[in-house]
């Protein structure tokens, strides 16, 4: 897999969902797209709600598609966000929360790299010592 051509068409992808983020309250629109070990591309924007608590991020989005798409494990991931004004090219690549990199932990394959502000980490750097699967086993 090559990371620089693969994270140019993750960000065009991750900029094109986000337009179909729903942010009446924030008007910060977030795309998130990914590439699975397979090759798939898997995809999820931002849906919000009154109700703050119950809002969608991206990510989750994405890891829903994966699921139903028949599951799998994730090797590229990119992230962008920003203001509803902005254009579609002017999202910028911002960092997943700390909910959203557990559940990017929870679906990582062995080699997963994330594109972040500072350019392309590992999970381990991302997220280090990561609770996982493991820390559950008697």
């Amino acid at each position: 897999m090559s990371t620089t051509s693969d994270f140019a068409t993750l960000l065009a992808s991750a900029r094109e969902i986000a337009e179909r983020a729903y942010t009446p309250y924030s008007h910060f629109r977030v795309g998130a797209a990914a590439l699975t070990t397979d090759g798939r591309l898997v995809r999820g924007c931002n849906v919000e709600n009154a109700g703050y608590g119950v809002t969608l991020c991206a990510e989750c989005g994405l890891i829903s598609e994966l699921i139903a798409g028949g599951g799998g494990r994730l090797a590229r991931f990119v992230c962008v966000g920003g203001a509803e004004h902005l254009g579609r090219d002017q999202r910028e690549v911002v960092m997943p929360c700390g909910r959203c990199r557990q559940l990017l932990s929870e679906h990582a394959g062995d080699d997963l790299v994330i594109l972040t502000p500072e350019g392309p980490l590992g999970m381990d750097a991302v997220l280090p010592q990561a609770f996982g699967p493991a820390d559950l086993r008697p």
